[in-house]
């Protein structure tokens, strides 16, 4: 009887070690389940994450260096900033069926201070991330012309390539902090 009890105690023993392992990988399995994001949702967080470095840069650069340029013929740091925002609105406007409201860039004396550019930007990239929500997998997939060529596009495609546009800005941005002897936000060790 006590070999009979010595195995019993020995198996409990053995499924109390085995348990919690046995849950953690059920529970990591579990996390490693979650579904895919939906078409919309992809594009609204790759919306975000541009817009995200674009808020971030246009906040850390001191205001005394929003005019630098590299090369006479180049837009300056806020120009650059002016102009990537207002191109979002490429996307919005064709999306609600309105007129551009950027031909072309903002002025900048209608932005005068680093306030007043982070506000803009802030705005473009919120105006931009609200459309998406607002039109969904359904809205996101319609067909739509492009209003300069009139090709015809899913509205999705047209996220995409603003998305595009900003990040090769966000990459002229880079670097001009780099020109200036600074490193720019996501490039610093993460705290």
């Amino acid at each position: 009887m006590s070999r009979a009890l010595s195995i019993c105690v020995l198996a409990l023993a053995s499924c109390l070690v085995a348990l919690p392992a046995i849950a953690q990988d059920a529970a990591r399995k579990a996390k490693a389940l979650k579904p895919a994001p939906s078409p919309s949702q992809t594009v609204l967080g790759q919306w975000n994450e541009i817009g995200r470095k674009l808020v971030a840069i246009s906040e850390d650069l001191p205001e005394d260096k929003y005019d630098y340029k590299p090369h006479p013929d180049s837009r300056t740091f806020v120009a650059q900033l002016l102009h990537v925002s207002a191109s979002m609105y490429y996307f919005t406007d064709t999306a609600q069926g309105q007129k551009m409201r950027y031909g072309d860039d903002p002025r900048r004396d209608q932005l005068k201070t680093k306030a007043q550019v982070i506000a803009f930007v802030k705005k473009c990239v919120e105006d931009g991330a609200n459309v998406i929500k607002a039109k969904g997998d359904a809205g996101m997939a319609a067909v739509i012309q492009y209003p300069e060529s009139k090709e015809q596009h899913r509205l999705s495609d047209l996220a995409y390539d603003m998305i595009e546009h900003s990040g090769e800005h966000y990459g002229q941005l880079v670097v001009y902090y780099r020109i200036n002897g600074m490193v720019p936000p996501e490039s610093r060790p993460k705290k």
